[in-house]
């Protein structure tokens, strides 16, 4: 039995390791952090998984000492001021959202609530913050690099299509961030020679109608990462192996969709680094106070599986560089 001094020191000792924001909160009060996800709820749960793992591991648990207004916009940015504003009604202490689109359509909204970003491709060229350094505002979180890596992603491609001429580049016209990294893959091919088709995906039946056109002009797809195309992830990777295209994404997730190749940035790592600034913002720190991080690990994915539906021989000396082989 334990004694009754033993018992106060226990329960004195567990109330000083619970988050300082929860027990400044009144009786009954939850801090409460607003969650818009851009893609569907099974869509990005590794991410939503990872992010909330790490919240337990700081001490916020669901429920317990933190509580979450999920929201969904299926891939549709259009939807994010609307979903935002009513985050706002119901006074969440923390806005967790991803993309450009998103997080400008909530700085838009509030200028007071903090807004936390897990991924934004580039914050800076997208007018997210003023600065990686400096964000101002009320926004800060972690920077994609989308734009940084369009070269490498493409000299990627030219291993695995040795002599390829002709690359074809979708992107969501509507997401900010997808246009300049979209103007970013195309510079990077003129570069090295290469001649470009681009298709400007708006809806979800310009994916077909897209492959459809590009499938006989084009050697190679640089298919350029955002929320929609992502929630569209497995038609994307059907029809492009129906058409015999081989694909070069910005995440992992595309290439387990059919996609042929991956290099980028760790979603789910990212996810788990924003957990730590909504931490911090809980705790009474400003996000303007916080700088934006970059990824630590960029990580190269091939799927064998889709090479062989393609008739690629993928060479040996890249799946030998390669931090993971579907197989």
């Amino acid at each position: 039995m334990i004694a009754r001094r033993e018992f106060i020191t226990l329960i004195g000792g567990a109330a000083a390791a619970w988050p300082v924001a929860a027990r400044a909160q009144p009786t009954g009060k939850l801090p409460i952090i607003g969650f818009l996800g851009t893609n569907t709820a099974s869509a990005q749960r590794q991410w939503t998984d990872a992010f909330l793992q790490r919240l337990r591991e700081l001490g916020w648990i669901e429920g317990r000492t933190i509580a979450i207004e999920y929201r969904w916009a299926d891939g549709r940015l259009e939807r994010s001021a609307e979903i935002v504003a009513e985050l706002v009604r119901l006074k969440v202490d923390v806005i967790v959202t991803h993309s450009a689109e998103p997080v400008l359509a909530a700085k838009r909204v509030t200028a007071v609530i903090p807004i936390i970003f897990p991924v934004v491709a580039d914050p800076v060229g997208s007018g997210v913050v003023a600065s990686l350094t400096r964000p101002d505002g009320n926004a800060t979180g972690l920077s994609l690099q989308a734009t940084d890596v369009a070269g490498k992603r493409i000299e990627i491609l030219r291993e695995v299509l040795p002599g390829f001429r002709r690359l074809g580049i979708v992107a969501n016209i509507g997401a900010p961030a997808a246009v300049l990294e979209m103007r970013e893959v195309q510079a990077a091919a003129r570069t090295v020679g290469l001649a470009t088709t681009t298709f400007e995906i708006r809806q979800t039946n310009d994916i077909a109608t897209a492959i459809d056109a590009l499938k006989d002009h084009v050697e190679a797809l640089y298919v350029v990462s955002d929320p929609f195309l992502a929630t569209n992830r497995n038609r994307l990777g059907i029809l492009a192996v129906g058409a015999k295209l081989p694909t070069m994404h910005g995440f992992r997730e595309h290439v387990e969709a059919g996609g042929l190749v991956s290099y980028g940035a760790n979603f789910p790592a990212l996810f788990r680094r924003s957990a730590e600034y909504v931490d911090k913002v809980l705790r009474g720190a400003k996000p303007a106070d916080l700088p934006v991080e970059q990824p630590t690990k960029f990580e190269l994915v091939i799927s064998l599986i889709t090479a062989k539906a393609l008739g690629l021989d993928i060479p040996p000396t890249l799946l030998a560089r390669a931090d993971e082989v579907i197989e």
